[in-house]
């Protein structure tokens, strides 16, 4: 009994020290001197402190320490001249702000400081050089964990100075979902913001990782009613939404990956229940989701061919037919 007295009391001890150094980095973030390590050590801790959220929101100047570190990225966005430690420095800030973005006692704060618009202008980039893709991973991330998705990046650096290096990246989903209403108040933040034509962006020409988030973003918009009224309200809005998607299909039918197809899957399926969308669908779904081009992908995927499934099955419903049962053209 006592060796685990013993036990029990050095973990604590251990703990303590380990919030002190915590509390430390905070206060470190508001020196331009000590920031840059601190940024560094607290990216590296935010999975392990649960509480490092309110820490950093309620904590004087943090957050204004944080934007001030997004805000001088800004002049190396155009013209591109993003280095790879610059890159990993602010990303180093948006892993905290996704920290902040996700816990239920910051989220809505965070929301009503209009903070994610910091982030935009990185979404707007083009450069496909990799600081500047990890760039708009990292920003994609804190909009995804708005919605309690929680996109780690594990990686190392070969040389912090020369060379930025990812390693492997995992997308984890919380168990269970949002409770309705936060989630129902992210989806009306970004609704008045332009998010969607971002995504949009992003999903036509981003890396397979980008446009996997930016197009669980659209998804998450499109499962919200107001989000699917919201694109479904004008011929303009659904048709970009639908030659995107399209244009993907055709891509990932030359280059499959199950794990965005699933995404492009759902958005269809969803925008199917509005029947403004269900009928102009039945026009424009792309061949290679009617035939077989992707049932190797999907061979052992359960869930996205049962979508898959459901999608046609809605676009056949209420659809006027010849005798011979072909569809006719709608007039």
């Amino acid at each position: 009994m006592l060796a685990t007295g013993a036990a029990v009391t050095n973990v604590t001890a251990l703990a303590q020290v380990d919030r002190e150094k915590i509390y430390q980095w905070i206060n470190e973030l508001s020196s331009p001197e000590t920031r840059e390590n601190a940024l560094l050590e607290l990216s590296k801790k935010r999975e392990s402190v649960p509480d490092l959220a309110p820490m950093l929101w309620h904590s004087c100047g943090t957050i204004a320490a944080l934007l001030q570190e997004i805000v001088n990225i800004y002049p190396s966005i155009n013209p591109p001249t993003l280095t790879a430690h610059q890159s990993n420095r602010v990303c180093n800030a948006l892993a905290l702000l996704q920290c902040v973005a996700s816990h239920p006692e910051t989220r809505s704060a965070f929301l009503a400081a209009h903070i994610p618009l910091f982030l935009y202008p990185f979404l707007h980039t083009v450069s496909k050089t990799r600081p500047f893709e990890y760039l708009r991973l990292t920003s994609l991330g804190v909009i995804g964990n708005l919605f309690y998705f929680y996109f780690m990046i594990q990686g190392y650096f070969l040389t912090i100075l020369v060379c930025l290096s990812l390693i492997d990246c995992v997308f984890v989903f919380a168990a269970g979902a949002l409770v309705k209403t936060d989630e129902q108040e992210v989806i009306n933040f970004l609704l008045t913001t332009e998010i969607i034509p971002l995504c949009l962006r992003i999903m036509e020409s981003g890396s397979e990782l980008s446009k996997t988030v930016a197009t669980f973003i659209l998804q998450k918009i499109l499962l919200d009613d107001t989000g699917l009224a919201y694109i479904c309200q004008t011929y303009e809005r659904f048709s970009h939404v639908a030659m995107i998607l399209g244009k993907m299909v055709l891509q990932l039918s030359k280059e499959p990956s199950a794990r965005l197809l699933k995404h492009v899957v759902r958005c269809y399926l969803r925008l199917s229940d509005n029947l403004r969308a269900r009928e102009a669908l039945r026009q424009c779904l792309p061949d290679q989701l009617k035939d077989s081009t992707f049932a190797q992908v999907l061979k052992d995927d359960t869930t996205t061919k049962r979508w898959l499934a459901q999608l046609v099955k809605n676009l056949q419903e209420g659809q006027v037919t010849d005798a011979r049962g072909i569809p006719l053209a709608p007039q």
